[in-house]
């Protein structure tokens, strides 16, 4: 294959061929970047900070365009990719603004003469997933960048155009060239590039499969890797929970971005004394979500990625019909052009069932069942995954302590965890390796250096 082919998916029509990079042109790229680290990390904090300010106002200047890129590329409703590329604006603003604080130099006890230091590592590679197209990948660029580390874009196939609309950002922004690069090259180019010495650490999001053989490659290389992969989220509903408020918040959590989404929420497990009333609650509140158009500004479910997430899913559903799941909603593939898939309520699940142990990467909401917290808790960590996962009780006390024993990297109680700059973001069993945000994601690329003067 020398193209990448640009899909779509609210048509299945090809918005475009783009072709991809000769070896020749990758060895280039990858020599540009390593001249390029060695002007940006001699620039002072300061200085690089004035260029991410240059990037947030790029991102906003260009967000609708940037926006309705991502809705003709993925299928994301426009009202959803709109924001997220206001929020990778907010997130250079973040680390423009703590830049200088972040590479300080910490005294350690007092004492002057033992310093630790946070020393840029060199071009990190970034391998990216189509679903939130600009932020998975200027999340991560952000903290990467502003601590004077290069960056290497390889991102899903799904999205070229996207990809190339990201290196035009920071060309817009006047960024050095070669500080951020694009490689339009597949899977197995991108694997290799991990042994080369130009990379020297990399960071990737996408599945767990996919997520293990970058381990096993930067493992054999000795490089540094940051890994978040999927999650199985659960969303526990206690006996004194507002049904109301959890039910809408659930929905939402569970049907933004059509589904497809690594932290949604996919598991939903309810006390029996009110799983009747969440159950229609939950319904009803899918019942009015509107279907169509992503470009419609009135659309809250888009089309499915590709036509094989649409079979895969419709194969989860009947898996689980066939081991006794109760339809509460019926939806499924949807007739017509484009990759469509109405939402489908199941109830009467069980944990033996695939909608309940893998990650069900688009509009599916299985709802289980239980006797107490305890056997919600139970059910909450039965899984692999360990991403992330909301508790709701109005008893606040109640329910973080439950939150506590929830094994995940980040918790909603009584709301639904957002991604945001001051947290940091990943999971923790098979979720991943590694945390993005805040000051702990800016440290991961870091030489954490200890010095002392004797």
């Amino acid at each position: 294959m020398n193209a990448m082919i640009s899909v779509n998916p609210a048509t299945g029509k090809v918005n475009g061929e783009f072709g991809m990079h000769s070896p020749e042109e990758v060895d280039a790229i990858l020599k540009k970047a390593g001249e390029a680290f060695l002007e940006w990390s001699s620039l002072a904090a300061a200085e690089r900070a004035v260029y991410l300010e240059e990037v947030a106002a790029v991102l906003r200047k260009e967000k609708q365009e940037l926006a309705e890129t991502i809705t003709r590329e993925m299928g994301k409703p426009i009202k959803q990719a709109l924001p997220e590329v206001e929020k990778c604006a907010t997130m250079f603003d973040y680390f423009a603004e703590n830049i200088e604080s972040l590479m300080e130099p910490e005294v350690v006890d007092d004492d002057p003469s033992a310093l630790i230091s946070f020393e840029p590592m060199g071009a990190i590679l970034a391998i990216k997933p189509w679903n939130f197209p600009i932020w998975q990948v200027l999340s991560a660029a952000s903290h990467v960048l502003a601590g004077g580390n290069t960056m290497l874009l390889k991102h899903s196939s799904y999205v070229p155009m996207c990809a190339l609309k990201i290196q035009e950002v920071f060309e817009k922004a006047g960024v050095p060239e070669g500080v951020f690069q694009t490689l339009l090259v597949d899977g197995a180019t991108a694997s290799s590039l991990i042994a080369r010495p130009q990379v020297a650490a990399v960071s990737f999001t996408g599945s767990l499969p996919s997520g293990q053989k970058v381990a096993e490659a930067a493992g054999r290389n000795m490089k540094k890797c940051v890994l978040e992969l999927g999650g199985s989220d659960p969303f526990i509903v206690l006996d004194d929970a507002d049904l109301e408020e959890a039910a809408k918040v659930a929905v939402a959590g569970r049907f933004i971005n059509t589904g497809q989404t690594c932290i949604s929420s996919k598991r939903f497990i309810v006390a029996e004394s009110v799983m009747d009333e969440f159950t229609s609650l939950f319904v009803e509140k899918t019942r009015a979500l509107k279907r169509g158009d992503p470009m419609d500004p009135e659309t809250d479910l888009g089309p499915l990625v590709s036509e094989d997430q649409v079979l895969l899913l419709e194969e989860q559903v009947n898996e689980a019909v066939s081991m006794g799941a109760k339809v509460e909603l019926e939806g499924g593939i949807v007739g017509g052009e484009g990759y469509y898939f109405s939402p489908v309520v199941l109830s009467n699940v069980t944990t033996e069932m695939e909608v309940m142990k893998e990650e069900t990467f688009g509009p599916i909401a299985p709802i289980i069942s239980v006797k107490d917290e305890v056997e919600a808790l139970k059910i909450a960590n039965a899984t692999e995954f360990g991403l992330g996962a909301s508790v709701w009780s109005s008893d606040e006390v109640r329910a973080s302590s439950i939150a506590c024993q929830i094994q995940a990297g980040v918790v909603g109680v009584n709301g639904f965890f957002r991604p945001q700059a001051n947290m940091p973001f990943g999971g923790v069993k098979k979720s991943g390796i590694g945390r993005e945000l805040s000051k702990f994601g800016f440290y991961e690329f870091m030489n954490i250096k200890s010095t002392r003067v004797y």
